[in-house]
């Protein structure tokens, strides 16, 4: 049975993110190497995995060959920094949309973090901001930043994060 995963800001092939975000890699090709690694331990070959955006800073061959040593059908969110035609990304990926996402009727997926307020009843599930203000469903935050400086390098199961949110249907109620 298939799973779904989510993850952000990867920033394959970005030597200089290592010392923005402090990331615990000796240079870029140990970052690629352990992201790859970290990546297939956890996702199968018919897994789905949202990725939220800043997929790399590579050559559109260098993109390929990595996407290829990659597990699950990956949809890609754009990022800020996804600067390659929409159509490339759509040949290379599973799914590429260029805009935020809602899934399962409630969470919003998107690279940056949306407007939420108290009146909203959604969760917004981001990336973009590396290892700036995490917080988490037990905060009764309504943001959940999913970049891998937060998650340990690895995607994390969604419906896992779903189920720790407390936070499973959309009220039709309100």
């Amino acid at each position: 049975m298939s799973k779904r995963f989510i993850i952000s800001d990867t920033h394959f092939g970005h030597e200089n993110i290592i010392d923005f975000c402090d990331r615990p890699f000796e240079n870029v090709y140990h970052m690629e190497k352990t992201l790859i690694e970290n990546w297939n331990s956890v996702v199968c070959q018919d897994d789905i995995i949202f990725h939220l955006g800043d997929f790399a800073f590579i050559s559109k061959n260098k993109m390929k060959e990595i996407v290829e040593q990659l597990n699950g059908k990956i949809v890609l969110i754009k990022g800020n920094h996804d600067n390659f035609s929409n159509t490339f990304y759509n040949e290379l990926f599973y799914d590429f949309i260029p805009y935020p996402i809602i899934v399962d009727e409630f969470f919003i997926l998107s690279h940056h973090p949306l407007f939420m307020d108290k009146h909203m009843p959604y969760v917004n599930i981001h990336g973009h901001l590396h290892n700036t203000s995490h917080r988490d469903f037990e905060t009764g935050s309504k943001h959940f930043n999913v970049c891998v400086e937060n998650i340990n390098y690895k995607p994390i199961d969604f419906d896992e994060l779903k189920k720790n949110s407390n936070v499973t249907t959309l009220d039709k109620n309100l």
